[in-house]
């Protein structure tokens, strides 16, 4: 008699699993009341994460010799302002695709820090590719996504290869890629004219894309309509990763790349697709900016940060999708704070502090977290295999 054709024990409910395969699945995936449990431990340590870093924040403050309350009455008035609800939208946006395109990679156990240096390599040949002509709105807006996308991927693609082939850690190769990617950047704007505009700015530039490839804004110079685009990429991120096969198959590499090999997953097959799937996400997190506000790359003034911003906000919301979104927007939040702050006379550098304390905090808390629900886990298991090994 094989292991999975065991009886149920006498006694035992109807819908208690019937078979030691039905039983080590209901083990793996718990029941919808541990998962709300689990939920609710995540959500509470990322809000101490948070209560931590304002608490900090406030005393460093108040050593200074500054006016600690000012940053809560700004925090208080910034919440009952709707022209700053707009700013941190379109703040959030950016940030929101950036941390989608860590967690693929998170979640294949992969820390892909080259985000910056990929969007930027997306955006300027977006940009070039976006110049060279002109049609129907949505499918010049489209096209230039689509080659955002593919050169941030083939970007991303580097490290994936290296790891693959060479097993260099992408830690490290993505990191290098970030600085070779504005070497390149730069080289191509020295090297070939066809790539910069001859009008004579001070800052070197490729030609502005025509008017049909721009993306409109929601609220005329407030949020951008790039915002749609990151919920889209939000909610693809979480069909994609926790609703399909591929999802399963990506989530299992990551979490035991020996297991699945074991079980017919080709785990160096994974880590490309993963690092590809990645790099195009991040192709898209300067779009806000290239469609909606710049129209054009810039050399000097271009926009910089996202990449590691979105590491933060993706282990503040602990590669969920609806903990991305709100981490998203708690970032954006801070963010409009800098003008307030500036009026007060208090350091914006306080917002910095802020989000670096946040991000120590959820990573220490978490840490703690996982341990003690591990634990937790590892006794519970222990218990209904033994039970089952009793009843068999």
């Amino acid at each position: 008699m094989s292991d999975d054709n065991v009886a149920a024990p006498e006694g035992a409910a109807a819908n208690e699993p019937t078979t030691l395969g039905d039983r080590a699945k209901r083990i793996v995936n718990p029941k919808p009341a541990g998962n709300l449990q689990q939920v609710g431990v995540i959500l509470l340590s990322s809000l101490a994460a948070v209560v931590l870093a304002l608490a900090i924040a406030s005393f460093i403050l108040w050593v200074s010799g500054y006016d600690a309350a000012a940053l809560f009455t700004n925090m208080w008035d910034n919440l009952h302002n709707s022209t700053k609800m707009l700013e941190m939208l379109d703040r959030a946006t950016p940030v929101m695709i950036a941390a989608v395109a860590v967690a693929i990679g998170f979640k294949m156990n992969l820390f892909n820090i080259g985000i910056e240096g990929q969007f930027l390599i997306g955006m300027f040949f977006a940009a070039w590719v976006g110049t060279q002509f002109e049609m129907f709105g949505p499918l010049h807006v489209a096209v230039i996504l689509v080659v955002a996308m593919a050169a941030a991927a083939a970007w991303a693609g580097i490290a994936a290869v290296l790891k693959t082939e060479r097993n260099v850690n992408e830690v490290i190769s993505t990191i290098m890629l970030n600085s070779l990617a504005l070497n390149v950047i730069s080289f191509l704007f020295q090297e070939y004219a066809k790539f910069k505009d001859d009008s004579g700015s001070l800052d070197v530039k490729t030609r502005p894309i025509p008017e049909s490839g721009w993306i409109p804004d929601i609220v005329d110079g407030k949020l951008s309509g790039v915002f749609y685009i990151s919920l889209l990429v939000v909610l693809g991120y979480w069909l994609l990763v926790f609703k399909s096969r591929f999802g399963y198959r990506l989530r299992a590499s990551g979490a035991n790349a020996g297991a699945a090999r074991t079980g017919g997953i080709a785990s160096k097959r994974m880590i490309i697709i993963a690092m590809l799937i990645s790099g195009a996400v991040a192709g898209l997190v300067g779009m806000a900016y290239l469609l909606g506000d710049a129209h054009a790359y810039y050399g000097t003034s271009r926009p910089e940060g996202f990449g590691f911003a979105g590491i933060s906000v993706a282990l503040l919301g602990r590669n969920h999708p609806l903990g991305i979104v709100i981490s998203a927007l708690l970032f954006g939040f801070l963010d409009t704070l800098t003008g307030p702050l500036q009026i007060d006379k208090i350091p914006v550098s306080i917002i910095f502090v802020i989000k670096a304390v946040i991000l120590l905090s959820v990573v220490i808390i978490n840490e703690l977290v996982e341990v003690k629900m591990a634990r937790r886990t590892a006794d519970r298991t222990a218990a209904q295999l033994e039970a089952a090994g009793v009843a068999a």
